[in-house]
């Protein structure tokens, strides 16, 4: 899944869950809000004073460290 700065929280963490912990450890605790699921990452972002870009690179990296932990244990 590609994730893009205007999808839904909701979307996201239903179509790729391993990015849970990933948003939570970036400071975004707010996911676990019900209220939240409506908002983009982009908007929840900006409400945590996160910058868009970087969390982007952050969500990126950190699910190909996933992905090559996952392979390497195949």
């Amino acid at each position: 899944m590609n994730i893009t700065k205007d999808m839904l929280l909701g979307d996201i963490m239903r179509e790729e869950p391993d990015v849970v912990p990933i948003l939570m450890s970036a400071g975004m605790h707010c996911i676990t809000c019900p209220a939240s699921l409506m908002e983009s990452l982009a908007e929840a972002a900006a409400v945590h004073g996160i910058d868009i870009d970087d969390l982007m690179e952050y969500i990126e990296k950190s699910l190909e460290l996933q992905k090559e932990d996952a392979d390497s244990e195949a």
